[in-house]
Order: C-alpha cells, then sequence, then structure tokens
C-alpha cells in the first residue's frame, strides 16, 4: 500500500486517487468525530476517504474546554453510561498519547450555598472513581477548609466550608484530531483539507457519489462510495438538508466561550471546578503562561461560520471568576485572547442548554447518509466504532469477513510514542539541555514543544540547526517546515491556530513572528500577492474576534 505524503505540497495526489477510486467509507467532516472514524475505519481494513471544507479541527474540535473529562456534572443528570464510558476513554487515550493527554489535578471548592454540599460531594465523586474505572494515586480527597485554602490560597475564605481533590486530563483538542487524522493516513486513508463537499448526486434514491469544490484550485470533484458519512458537528443538519432527509430529530446549538488570561493576573495553583450563581460550573485552568476560564452554555442561531464572543458572555465569566477569587479584581481589560465555539447537541424540548444529553446519536437516511450528531470530545474513539459498526451493517458476509476486529485502544496517536507520564518527564528534560545549548532558557518552550509534537519536537529540533536567524526565530521557522511538510498546514490559520495554538495561548508571538512565517509559507506555496493579502486579512480578523467582544452575534 503507497501512502501519500500526509502534506499539502503533494496534494495532487489526494486529489487523483478520490476521483479514481470507489471507497468502502467517504467522511465528510475533519473535527474529532470524522478523524476517529477515519482510523476506526481505515486501521480496520476499510478503503477510506476524509474530505473538510476548511482545516481539520477549525470548527468545534478546536473550541473546547480542552479537557479529556469523566463528565462528573453528567452524575447530576443521572447519565451513569456516559460517565463511565468517559471515565474509561481518558486512561486509554493517556495511555496512547502521555503527552497530550495529561493529568490535571482538579480543585472543585465547597461553598456555602452551592450546588454541592460536603455528602454529596463525597459520595459523587467516589462513585465517579468507581465509574470511571480511577487509579489509587488519582482517586478523590476531601479536603477541610484550611486544606483547600493551601492547596488554593486565592480562594474567599470567608464562604468556602472545604474542597474535593480529584483528577481529569488536560489536552489540545485540535492537536488530538491531527494526530489521529495522521494515524488514519498511515493506515491508507486519503485525507484532504480545503475540499468542499456541495451535493450529492443520486441513483434511484440512493446516493451515487458526491460533489465537491478544491477551495485551493476552484475544480470540480467527483468522490463515489459505498457509505457516506456526514461528522459534520453543528453543520450536521445543513448536509441533512441538502439530502433532504432533515426530520424532527435535529440539532439544538449550544455556545461556550472560553476567556484567556496572563498567569499571573490569574495566578491559582490547579485546575479549579467552580460554582457560578445560575447553578452552573465553570472550569479554571492553568496552561503554559496563561490561565484560562469557561465556559459558558447559552442557546445558539447564528452563523455557524462566524461565531463570536459577546461582551454579555465575557461580563459572565469575569463575575465568576471575581466571586470565586474576590482578591483578583479582574477586569475586561486583563483578558488576552477568547475563543467561542458550538456544542451540536440533539434537542430535547423544554430542557436549558446546560439540561441537555452529550450522548451522541446516528441518523440513517432512506438515500443511506448517516449522520452522527451530538457526543463529546472524550468519547470520540466510542463514538466512530459505533459508526463503523453501522457502516459494516451494509456490507456483504463476504466483505466483512476480511474486516479486522477494532484495536484503536491500542495504537499510539503519535510515532515516535512516548510511553508513559515518565517518559514525558524525561523527554522535556532533554528538550530543555538541547535548547540551554541553543540559547533558549525559558522552560516553557521545552513543555510546549512535547505537548504540541510528542517525540517529533527531534525533528523540529534537528532542523532548527540547518536554519539560519535568531534562535527563537529559527525554531519558529522549523516548526512551520514540519507542520507544511508533516500536517497538511496550508494557511497562516492553521498553523497559528490549530498547529500551535499560538492564537489562544501565545497570542503576542504571532505579531512577532508573522513575517517571517509568511516568507516561508509564500516559498513553499508559491504565494502571489493576492493570496498573501487575503491570508493576512483572514489573520488580522481571527486576532481581532480573539481580543474583542460584540454587542451580538452574527
Amino acid at each position: 500500500m503507497s501512502i501519500i505524503p500526509f502534506s499539502v505540497l503533494h496534494r495532487t495526489k489526494p486529489l487523483e486517487k478520490i476521483q479514481n477510486t470507489i471507497f468502502d467509507l467517504v467522511i465528510i467532516g475533519g473535527g474529532i468525530t470524522g478523524a476517529g472514524i477515519a482510523l476506526e475505519a481505515a486501521s480496520r481494513g476499510l478503503t477510506v476517504c476524509l474530505i473538510e471544507k476548511n482545516d481539520f479541527a477549525s470548527g468545534t474540535s478546536n473550541k473546547s474546554t480542552k479537557l479529556i473529562h469523566g463528565g462528573l456534572r453528567y452524575l447530576k443528570q443521572f447519565e451513569i453510561g456516559l460517565v463511565h464510558e468517559s471515565g474509561t476513554e481518558r486512561a486509554i487515550l493517556n495511555t496512547l498519547a502521555p503527552h497530550l493527554v495529561v493529568p490535571e489535578k482538579m480543585l472543585l471548592p465547597l461553598i456555602e450555598g452551592g450546588s454541592y454540599g460536603k455528602t454529596l460531594t463525597s459520595l459523587g465523586l467516589m462513585v465517579y472513581d468507581f465509574l470511571a474505572d480511577v487509579n489509587d494515586d488519582d482517586k478523590r480527597k476531601m479536603l477541610d477548609k484550611h486544606k483547600t485554602l493551601k492547596k488554593e490560597p486565592l480562594l474567599d475564605d470567608q464562604f468556602l466550608l472545604g474542597g474535593g481533590y480529584y483528577t481529569e486530563y488536560r489536552t489540545d483538542d485540535a492537536r488530538l484530531t491531527i494526530e489521529i487524522l495522521k494515524q488514519a493516513a498511515g493506515f491508507g486513508a486519503t485525507i484532504i483539507n480545503y475540499c468542499e463537499m456541495t451535493s450529492f448526486n443520486y441513483t434511484d434514491s440512493k446516493i451515487e457519489n458526491i460533489e465537491c469544490i478544491d477551495q485551493n484550485s476552484k475544480e470540480r470533484i467527483i468522490i463515489k462510495a459505498a457509505n457516506y458519512v456526514s461528522a459534520t458537528g453543528p453543520w450536521v443538519d445543513v448536509i441533512r438538508k441538502k439530502d433532504v432527509s432533515l426530520d424532527n430529530k435535529r440539532l439544538h446549538l449550544t455556545k461556550g466561550v472560553h476567556i484567556v488570561f496572563p498567569y499571573e493576573k490569574l495566578p491559582i495553583k490547579q485546575s479549579i471546578y467552580f460554582d457560578v450563581d445560575d447553578g452552573r460550573m465553570v472550569f479554571a485552568i492553568p496552561r503554559g503562561k496563561t490561565t484560562y476560564v469557561g465556559t459558558t452554555d447559552t442557546n445558539y442561531s447564528g452563523n455557524l461560520n462566524h461565531v463570536v464572543t459577546t461582551m454579555a458572555d465575557v461580563d459572565y465569566l469575569l463575575n465568576a471568576i471575581n466571586v470565586m477569587f474576590p482578591s483578583v479584581k479582574l477586569t475586561v481589560d486583563d483578558v488576552e485572547s477568547n475563543w467561542a465555539g458550538l456544542r451540536p447537541l440533539i434537542h430535547e424540548d423544554g430542557k436549558d442548554p446546560s439540561e441537555l444529553s452529550r450522548k451522541d446519536e446516528i441518523f440513517v437516511s432512506d438515500s443511506g447518509l448517516i449522520s452522527i450528531a451530538g457526543g463529546k470530545l472524550t468519547g470520540y474513539r466510542k463514538m466512530a466504532h459505533r459508526v463503523v459498526e453501522t457502516v459494516l451493517k451494509t456490507m456483504s458476509k463476504e466483505k466483512k469477513e476480511h474486516i479486522k476486529e477494532s484495536f484503536t485502544d491500542a495504537i499510539p496517536l503519535v510515532t515516535p510514542a512516548l510511553k508513559s507520564s515518565e517518559d514525558v518527564t524525561l523527554y522535556i528534560n532533554t528538550i530543555e539541555k538541547q535548547l540551554a545549548d541553543f540559547g533558549i532558557t525559558d522552560t516553557f518552550y521545552g513543555s510546549y514543544l512535547c505537548s504540541t509534537f510528542g517525540k517529533n519536537a527531534d525533528i523540529i529540533l534537528e532542523k532548527a540547526t540547518t536554519l539560519s536567524g535568531k534562535p527563537n526565530e529559527r525554531l519558529v521557522k522549523a516548526e512551520l517546515w514540519y507542520c507544511v511538510h508533516y500536517e497538511m498546514t496550508n494557511t497562516l490559520a492553521d498553523f497559528f491556530v490549530r498547529r500551535t495554538s499560538s492564537l489562544y495561548f501565545n497570542i503576542k508571538s504571532i505579531s512577532k513572528h508573522l513575517d517571517v512565517v509568511v516568507k516561508d509559507m509564500k516559498q513553499y506555496f508559491n504565494w502571489d500577492a493576492d493570496r498573501i493579502t487575503a491570508e493576512k486579512d483572514q489573520m488580522q480578523q481571527l486576532l481581532y474576534d480573539a481580543t474583542h467582544y460584540y454587542e451580538t452575534e452574527f
């Protein structure tokens, strides 16, 4: 089997292949759900094509709370199965990518009049540990007021009763998506971004093929397969309308906003999961040189392609922070960046946004279109399995005899793999020594390279030694080179937003390195003046959205 390099520099090859192959499965949508389906299907022996109209993880899958969590709050909704599945999955993902799915101690303060009392919290966390099959080191501890304040001195001691201390797992949702897609490509899946599905063609009321537009060349493409899956998140109903199969089962979109502060503005010692006045719960999570806080949960009916943060969103989160940590006195001027994303939940009459189930659901239309909606980042692997099993039901007995059993629980998400948290710590130490020799003593950079690229940071560091310029500039150029040659990077936004998360967690670095990145991308892709202007304009819009707040949604 010939594997096509996962690079836009080799784009003509997958474009030719998708027009000359009848696939077992075409997946529309390159977020975490589509990526998981591609890996599940390709690793089991199906021929797979995945297309994404923008960049991978450019929608919901880059705008979550960036936690692989067990869903403690779902116990209140008696979502026992969801908590059990989520807890089991996060342990598997930590094993498959210990640099990318990292244990994160979480403190749940107990306050007077709060949603959780001591007894309920203790019982809830005990049930949570059991359902999530938590190991002994990570099991919950109940803390008195003194020990809770020692863990987090910024808490308001006037109303504090104590705390619950347990473990969640932090990740980078966009990086997780891209690594899964790279592995799927390694199993032979044909994967391409900036290829938009525009319509279905039918024979005898069944989907015969799909028409697409290559966003780079504007050429029309026909793709044919035995099965078609829509894993398009908030766009699931849009695709179902194209298929004329939208029925009473429909999406209920809610918006979640996160705001980011320089760490010194909100210097919490570990992640906090705390009460808000309206009965919701909010996370505050330290990451690198920042602390981010979220999320909101409000109904959404605006523009799917331009989801923004409003002043009301920011006020809600600022109020929550200042009530829980009264000494920090944060204002809107302290916010460094933000992101707003959508949750494609399944509509249930009479329920508020935060009450809606996070369970996934599969819809199969008369035309053969399989759509999946709902679900959580944590459950992507199980969702993928359910979709592929649905696909297999359409296949002949002879065809299914050649399909392997699922084994994505044993496929490392990054090659070469780091095998444990201890491996990760040792590898970061190794990187930091190399960086010191390189003239960079900022310990943040070693952790960043490891958590972003895993052991492939070695390739980046080696490349940096061959480049000219100041140390930081050489490293950024080496990162870009790697992302272009190994990760299908096609635009400035691909690099600064989804490959490196700079827009959210290192926003000031973008202005420092923008010209250098533009210069190199011009060389890689032969950009003309119009393309450079368009790229810069798009980046400026993203920077504006990340640092400004609108009065209303679009």
